[in-house]
């Protein structure tokens, strides 16, 4: 059996949605905080409202880059991370330029994703690359791997949580297999209970994104 401390460290609680409001995304730290998680992901123009409501707890700031097709400029998500970090972000979750990758223009992708990481890891910031597997065949995710592997990428990621698809088994499965073993994996979209929660941190996943902490945590409370 799982403890909830090995569960909590698990989540970033994600407060992406297009509609929330400030009051929303004031609860959602809160609730970040009560339920003592890894990291609050949230939208660029929340991190100053998250960093103080955030502000001596343990609870990390993340926020999302070129959210969420992948498809701004180099420049653009160079400059988006740059105003990411100076806002209080620790961590990046960047989606790779999806049309790119499936194009074969693979190195545009690295380059793109080099740009940010190096900034990020110049700061002391984590990078998460977003797939989007629900678009990617089986052989554009191993290529995706190899090159997050290449350009020292921290994470590696299923999707958004706003494509077609989430997490599956067989993804997850496949990113560790053909991720370095220092790249952690990132699972988003469709954990939703304790069980699945279980179940993908069993496939080696180390980080997912969740909208449903209260309804998890509570049952190892």
């Amino acid at each position: 059996m799982v403890t909830y401390k090995e569960i909590a460290e698990m989540i970033d609680h994600s407060l992406l949605k297009p509609t929330l409001t400030d009051q929303d995304i004031i609860d959602g730290c809160n609730l970040a905080k009560e339920y003592q998680v890894a990291s609050v992901c949230v939208r660029p123009s929340d991190l100053p409202l998250c960093r103080q409501i955030l502000a001596g707890s343990d609870v990390l700031l993340t926020t999302v880059i070129g959210f969420p097709h992948g498809t701004t400029t180099t420049k653009t998500k160079v400059a988006e991370s740059a105003e990411a970090i100076e806002n209080g972000a620790v961590e990046l979750d960047v989606v790779l330029n999806i049309g790119k990758l499936r194009s074969g223009e693979y190195d545009y992708v690295a380059d793109d994703l080099r740009a940010v990481i190096s900034l990020a890891h110049e700061k002391g910031v984590l990078v998460k690359v977003i797939f989007e597997n629900c678009y990617l065949s089986k052989e554009e995710i191993i290529k995706a791997c190899e090159i997050c592997n290449e350009v020292g990428a921290d994470y590696v990621k299923t999707s958004t949580g706003y494509g077609s698809g989430g997490a599956t088994d067989e993804d997850l499965k496949l990113m560790r297999q053909h991720a370095a073993p220092n790249v952690k994996i990132k699972a988003a979209g469709g954990v939703r209970t304790l069980e699945r929660a279980i179940e993908v941190r069993r496939l080696g996943v180390t980080r997912f994104g969740c909208t449903a902490t209260a309804g998890i945590l509570e049952r190892l409370k």
